[in-house]
């Protein structure tokens, strides 16, 4: 399809939508799920009339200058025609990604979770200061971090974290954090200041609804048991612990964070659900992107994606091969964004690339 046919079918379903909208219902569902495509579309809507407009004055400025006698006239125009002939790919490159399709889980919450990979007590370390970055960066960002589960370690390591970050557009700028990151400093325990190398895993998942994933109780085996670890007193002394398996694909979630068995299972399904629906995001996404070299926005967490190098102070992002020597700003979530806006504008350049 031609950039003018598709430009035309947005024209065509706006307009559509605001008859649509202008109609009396007694439907408020339908009203808010056609309000919310209306209010999509109008920024699309507008650079596209701006495109439009912009290649009409190109037109008329060309005439001018086949037209004008006066010489002063026609510098005039030349000088405007070139300027605007310079500026139209940069409009319609905006458009074009406006046109983009939208990946339907960008405007979710997100489920974080970051376990210690290689490395032992030094990677269960750099665990928790990842998770204290995406804890820091939320708080920034106006997001709501709420911990679901912390497994610790007797130093103030994490084995495995768990969090719910809540907020417009939150798995739209995280998404892209999913995959191995690795850190290379000397530990606080190694005395002969030997640098080491150790690993931690980030999986970052959209927030399903219910309407996102149905589950059947039938597909499920719920075990309640007596928590483990640190906790209050009731913590340890009832079953209030619940792991949760799915049988069709037999993933395990568990939670024992809360006193409450009923709130431990909330707090399960609301992880299943979740890991259930990237499942199935991921079959659909490595289809779609079979033929592209870059797995950027794959998700696939078997490649190392970040190198933090603390004696250096730099931290490499190895799929843009973007380096920043601002370690500790990375880390206390102030910097971050570099990463995320430049992983979106490659992943946007990636998929400009696919266009017909």
């Amino acid at each position: 399809m031609s950039l003018d046919a598709k430009l035309e079918r947005v024209v065509a379903r706006y307009e559509e939508l605001k008859s649509a909208l202008a109609a009396p219902t007694d439907d408020p569902r339908a009203f808010a799920k056609l309000s919310k495509e209306y209010a999509d579309l109008t920024p699309v809507v507008e650079a596209v009339t701006a495109f439009r407009k912009a290649n009409a004055e190109l037109k008329d400025l060309k005439g001018l200058m086949d037209e004008a006698g006066d010489a002063e006239m026609k510098a005039m125009a030349e000088s405007e025609y070139f300027g605007l002939k310079e500026r139209l790919p940069e409009i319609e490159r905006q458009v074009q990604i406006m046109l983009l399709p939208k990946d339907a889980a960008d405007e979710k919450s997100a489920i974080l979770e970051v376990r210690a990979g290689t490395g032992g007590e030094e990677a269960a370390l750099f665990a928790a200061d990842l998770f204290g970055m995406y804890q820091r960066y939320a708080a920034l960002h106006g997001w709501r971090f709420e911990i679901m589960e912390l497994a610790e370690t007797g130093i103030g390591g994490y084995k495995e974290a768990i969090a719910n970050i809540t907020g417009r557009g939150v798995f739209a700028r995280l998404k892209f954090e999913s995959g191995v990151h690795r850190v290379q400093r000397v530990p606080e325990t190694e005395a002969s200041g030997r640098i080491h190398t150790s690993a931690a895993t980030v999986a970052v998942l959209p927030e399903a609804e219910e309407v996102d994933v149905k589950i059947d109780d039938k597909d499920l085996r719920i075990d309640v048991f007596r928590s483990s670890g640190p906790g209050g007193q009731s913590v340890n002394t009832t079953d209030s612990a619940v792991r949760i398996t799915h049988l069709p694909t037999g993933l395990v979630v568990q939670q024992q964070d809360e006193k409450s068995q009923h709130k431990n299972k909330a707090k399960a399904l609301k992880i299943l659900r979740a890991r259930l629906y990237e499942a199935e995001r991921a079959k659909v996404d490595a289809a779609r992107a079979a033929s592209r070299r870059s797995q950027v926005g794959s998700g696939d967490r078997s490649e190392r994606i970040r190198t933090y190098n603390f004696p250096q102070g730099r931290v490499s992002d190895h799929r843009i091969n973007l380096t920043l020597y601002k370690i500790d700003k990375v880390l206390s979530g102030e910097a971050l964004d570099e990463f995320v806006d430049s992983l979106i504008a490659d992943d946007r350049a990636a998929r400009l690339a696919e266009l017909p």
